[in-house]
């Protein structure tokens, strides 16, 4: 499989969150978009990584997805070593994506910056054609390859985007995902613990955030992204 454009997220829902309209107006163009969450969010307060890996899978048939996988890296304790650089290169190579998406360079969470880097990190390794490595299952040796571009969705913190992206009409989508985490979102019915998540305040910031951004380019709805590279566009009425 090869696909068009490939988002990876620290934890189950951090997709969703960050850049779920995005994902949904891609496929909704035809576009094939995976997910590889990095670990199953197993040390979250609220529900189990059995819970969380049923409302992933949920939340990628909502979106369209060609795949999605979990590495099952550690929640809390992976690190940006060999091992999971190695791990992240054959994933890549085998995907061999144009674009892509993951987790924002700077938040609350400590494994969002931490998966933010391992990413951008094994993209860039992917490409050494010095670097061997095999599928698993796969007696072939892969072929390098590097996206073409890596982008970091935004998350908790209300970080400058260097683009954004119209995605009026899919915010619904968007939601519909978010919200296929019952265990983790607000739900006045719920007796588990409070989390900075869970509350109304955070689900309805998400949709607040995007008309913010909509606005600032005249538009519905936006996701902002930040960029390792200056953005470039081929002629000046390529913006919006």
């Amino acid at each position: 499989m090869k696909l068009d454009i490939l988002v990876f997220g620290a934890h189950p829902d951090d997709a969703e969150l960050g850049a779920g309209a995005t994902i949904a107006k891609a496929v909704a163009q035809g576009k094939k978009v995976g997910i590889i969450d990095l670990t199953r969010g197993e040390l979250g307060t609220r529900g189990t990584a059995e819970i969380r890996d049923r409302e992933a899978a949920k939340a990628g048939e909502i979106l369209g997805l060609a795949m999605r996988e979990n590495m099952e890296f550690a929640d809390g304790f992976f690190t940006n070593d060999r091992t999971h650089q190695m791990a992240l290169i054959r994933e890549i190579r085998r995907l061999r994506p144009d674009v892509v998406l993951c987790n924002a360079i700077e938040d609350r969470h400590i494994d969002h910056a931490r998966g933010s880097n391992l990413v951008s990190d094994a993209c860039f390794l992917s490409g050494l054609v010095k670097i061997d490595t095999k599928a698993e299952g796969d007696d072939h040796w892969q072929e390098p390859w590097r996206p073409r571009q890596v982008y970091h969705y935004i998350q908790w913190k209300n970080l400058e985007p260097d683009f954004v992206v119209d995605v009026s009409g899919f915010i619904e989508t968007k939601m519909e995902a978010i919200h296929a985490y019952t265990s983790q979102f607000y739900d006045p019915k719920s007796d588990e613990p409070d989390t900075p998540i869970s509350s109304k305040n955070f689900t309805d910031s998400v949709i607040y955030r995007a008309r913010d951004l909509g606005r600032l380019i005249g538009v519905e709805y936006a996701e902002g992204f930040t960029a390792e590279r200056p953005v470039a566009v081929r002629n000046l009425d390529d913006l919006i």
